[in-house]
């Protein structure tokens, strides 16, 4: 088989070329009506045949067309060379402390990172950069067992039983606005879950399907000591989601909800017009703030656009509760909803529930500085970040009061992080930089103003979440920043079409007067797709266990010593298994069912020592446990043919483990 290649090229050429026109008509017709945008920036254009075009043009097209993008972040819009070229993977300033962690020595910090698709959390050391567990969450995962196991496969499926989740904004669980290393919460962005990681055990112990909504984006704690947990619904539904009001998107809402930390039940939920995204909260337990997109309540793009301004929402929390207390709400699917829209009664007056603060057109993210004084919410589609004073939340007349300076920073801001000695770093997703800008100064600049920058550094490519250590809490380190880049082209080795995204590591602990600021970026890191945010604390915030304490699950599981494995017959076509499991061997050599019977099986691994890991694994009836020292887990399944069946460890333990076996026989039923 033949063909023209010419032909080919030319075809694929021109695909390439009607889909940038495409995007750049769609692009430029929102960006017209953003008044932030100067005249002479706010055409896209693309000359292909010629590359005749500037970085900036460049970007704007290449973040949703994925072509060329070798051309990215070669010079920073001042015209500095980058400083962190492919062949120069870490800095190599002097004064700049070493992110290589020696071996058998320990990082400094954990980073928590969302895993996106993998619906899972991946646990980082820094600055070394080096992965060293991931936590299911969302998704089954066979190393550890996770949704085999009797416990997680039934929390998975009172979650909704999906068969896969998106895991994408972490959030620490606070004490007195510090982390205190007790919990870590995060949403599932493909449905309406939130779950909860133990980090005692770096294991997911609850997941919570959030009624009433379909996909939850916005996650965070209520700081300062984690009274609640919230979490933004972001597509518009009825309410109820019956069947009722399909066609009239009028009757479409958005809900923010609130959840008990411990118990991850639901406790209430607030309907408000327009779409909602990220949200934060400030440091004193009063104001959860988020960002929102969509006020014209439409349902495609154009109508979703129309407008050059959407409202930021924040809630008073204290207010809310109040109103749920004094029975101010509709109940749908056993939830009470508050009306937190801009007709409700309850926003009339001078004490609204909801304060709709107006911002420019598709604001994303909201991030509360380390002493809770501001919110930063970035414009995405205007290239400034709007400054919220969060005292005058609740006191301003008029909500637009509250914003208190508008920094111009560059195109595309979307995420911003803090280094504690008042500065900000904000992530310019169309410009593929990071830029560093004072937050005082912004204040008493005029809005718009580029003042406040005090340098840009080119990333690779095209920066979503950013993070620096502790940023998030009131202990900001101020040395060391993540970049989460979401793609990253030329910078690795050719993997196929799909390419690994590209976590990069900036020190931002030097403030120097030169094109950067002071930052310099140290290293790059392939990550596979699509790790979304991050959120990272000290090891001293982190007391994992080193093996399981059975005081912890007794009265729900057996602890199974060797002398007490057994099998025990509950009725005709029920048997419980038991068997304690140690280097070499089970407590049951083999046992003994009939066809047909269902058994729960209990296995404790009765070793002491750390890191001594083993495995059952019974294959043809879907059997795989992870069990860690002192650790007991259940599995129930069907006997349904008889036959031999072979019981493995799955976990290379000692020099016998190949002949660590039990043998489950299933003997036909008469």
């Amino acid at each position: 088989m033949t063909h023209d290649s010419a032909d080919t090229d030319g075809a694929t050429d021109e695909t390439h070329t009607d889909t940038i026109s495409e995007y750049e008509a769609q692009l430029n017709a929102v960006l017209e009506d953003i008044d932030e945008t100067p005249a002479d920036e706010s055409d896209v254009s693309l000359e292909l045949p010629t590359l005749g075009l500037n970085r900036r043009d460049f970007m704007k097209a290449g973040a949703a067309a994925g072509v060329m993008g070798s051309l990215a972040g070669c010079t920073s819009l001042a015209g500095s060379t980058n400083s962190g070229s492919e062949n120069t993977p870490h800095s190599s300033s002097g004064d700049v402390p070493s992110h290589i962690v020696p071996p058998g020595e320990h990082d400094e910090y954990y980073g928590f990172w969302s895993g996106g698709h993998s619906g899972d959390i991946r646990i980082y050391g820094l600055p070394s950069m080096r992965e060293l567990t991931r936590i299911p969450v969302f998704n089954p995962e066979q190393a550890k067992g996770y949704g085999f196991d009797k416990k997680t496969s039934d929390m998975l499926e009172e979650a909704g039983d999906y068969t896969w989740g998106d895991s994408h904004h972490p959030s620490l669980s606070e004490t007195d606005g510090k982390y205190d290393g007790e919990y870590l919460y995060v949403n599932d962005k493909a449905h309406g879950r939130v779950a909860r990681v133990n980090l005692t055990y770096f294991e997911t112990d609850a997941i919570t399907n959030v009624p009433n909504v379909q996909s939850v984006h916005g996650c965070c704690i209520q700081s300062p000591d984690t009274e609640y947990v919230f979490a933004n619904s972001e597509f518009r539904t009825p309410l109820p989601n019956d069947g009722r009001d399909i066609n009239n998107p009028d009757k479409y809402v958005s809900l923010f909800t609130a959840l008990d930390p411990e118990s991850m039940e639901v406790l209430w939920q607030v309907e408000v017009d327009g779409n909602l995204d990220i949200l934060d909260t400030d440091k004193d337990g009063r104001w959860a703030i988020a960002s929102a997109y969509n006020d014209e309540e439409g349902v495609e793009i154009e109508e979703m656009t129309k407008n050059d301004r959407d409202f930021v929402k924040a809630f008073d929390v204290p207010a809310i509760q109040k109103a749920v207390d004094a029975g101010n709400y509709k109940e749908v699917n056993g939830v009470p909803v508050v009306d937190g829209t801009k007709s409700s009664s309850l926003n009339k007056g001078d004490n609204p529930i909801v304060r709709y603060i107006p911002t420019p057109k598709s604001p994303h993210c909201v991030e509360v500085e380390p002493n809770g004084k501001y919110a930063m919410v970035a414009g995405k589609l205007s290239p400034t970040v709007s400054i919220i004073d969060i005292e005058k939340l609740g006191s301003a007349s008029d909500p637009k009061d509250t914003i208190v300076g508008q920094p111009k920073l560059g195109l595309g801001p979307l995420h911003t992080t803090y280094d504690g000695r008042g500065h900000a770093y904000t992530s310019l997703f169309i410009d593929s930089q990071v830029v560093k800008w004072d937050i005082e100064t912004a204040v008493n600049s005029p809005k718009k103003s580029e003042d406040a920058i005090l340098g840009k550094i080119d990333v690779h490519y095209n920066p979503g979440h950013i993070q620096a250590i502790q940023a998030m809490s009131t202990e900001p380190t101020g040395d060391w920043l993540v970049v989460l880049n979401k793609l990253s082209k030329d910078r690795f080795l050719p993997v196929g079409p799909i390419y690994p995204d590209n976590d990069q590591l900036l020190y931002i602990g030097n403030d120097k007067d030169n094109e950067t600021g002071g930052m310099e970026l140290v290293s790059d890191h392939p990550v596979y797709p699509e790790p979304h945010d991050a959120i990272f604390a000290s090891k001293d915030k982190i007391s994992p266990a080193k093996t399981w304490d059975a005081a912890d699950y007794e009265g729900e599981k057996e602890y199974v010593k060797e002398s007490n494995s057994r099998v025990e017959r509950i009725d005709d076509e029920t048997v419980e298994v038991y068997t304690s499991v140690k280097r070499s061997e089970y407590g049951l050599r083999d046992f003994t069912v009939k066809q047909g019977d269902e058994v729960t099986l209990t296995a404790t691994n009765v070793e002491g020592s750390q890191d001594i890991v083993h495995g059952i694994a019974i294959p043809e009836h879907n059997v795989h446990l992870a069990l860690a020292p002192q650790d007991t887990r259940q599995a129930t399944f069907t006997a349904d043919k008889p036959g031999v069946y072979w019981v493995y460890c799955t976990y290379f333990c000692s020099a016998l483990h190949l002949e660590m076996r039990s043998r489950m026989i299933v003997e036909p039923r008469e």
